[in-house]
């Protein structure tokens, strides 16, 4: 943490629970303990963390569609020596979450920036969907209309191994989509509830997993991995 000394406050990128809360580590819990607020996607969701660690830094909401205007007023914050701390509802802030805008201006005005090692849902889907993961395409949520077919198929011939996020209702369409631009017979694994009581990972051609989801109802937040265009790895 910052000592008496210093002229200015650090902004912490805190990676939180996306199951498990006992996957949020010691040191996470120190730093959310010890800066002056804590800025919060959805200050509901992040009160139920604090409440459960008995965390009593005040919250305050950070989250897209407020934080342009929100943060020249947390910089001058970080100016005056106030540290910060920056959580999404799940996972690591920046990442398909707030955070880019804060920490590109901390960045121009020399105002350390720590981001702590933690959950994402993306790094244990990736590594256990049998898929090769040392070379990966990191895509997040797709756009929901423009733009999603002309990204598709720019990355239909993608030879590293693609990486989505996806919501349950979605699930069948982009399966549809994956089978319309990069073939029937692409190896696919989807992940859901991630550090959840219900965690499943299935494997298969996109065509198999189709056939499952359109007969079994999707249900949980999705990781899609998709093996690259010239991927032998089944």
């Amino acid at each position: 943490m910052n000592s008496a000394m210093d002229s200015v406050g650090t902004l912490y990128l805190v990676p939180t629970p996306v199951g498990n809360l006992g996957d949020l580590a010691p040191r996470s819990i120190e730093i959310l303990q010890s800066v002056q607020f804590i800025l919060a996607e959805d200050t509901r969701t992040t009160a139920k963390l604090s409440h459960h660690f008995n965390i009593e830094t005040p919250l305050k909401a950070f989250h897209q569609h407020n934080e342009h205007k929100a943060t020249p007023g947390w910089i001058q914050a970080l100016k005056t020596g106030q540290s910060l701390a920056v959580c999404s509802d799940a996972g690591t802030p920046g990442i398909s979450d707030p955070a880019f805008l804060l920490v590109r201006a901390c960045v121009d005005e020399a105002i350390p920036v720590i981001c702590l090692p933690g959950p994402t849902a993306f790094v244990p889907a990736l590594v256990s969907s049998g898929i090769p993961c040392d070379r990966f395409v990191f895509e997040g949520f797709l756009p929901h209309k423009k733009g999603r077919q002309k990204r598709l198929q720019q990355l239909a011939e993608e030879e590293r191994t693609l990486v989505f996020y996806e919501s349950p209702h979605r699930v069948v369409k982009l399966l549809e989509e994956i089978i319309t631009h990069f073939g029937e017979d692409r190896w696919v694994a989807c992940c859901r509830e991630i550090s959840k009581l219900h965690e499943q990972t299935l494997r298969g051609t996109s065509a198999s997993l189709l056939d499952h989801f359109k007969s079994t109802e999707p249900r949980g937040e999705f990781v899609v991995v998709v093996a690259g265009s010239s991927s032998e790895s089944k």
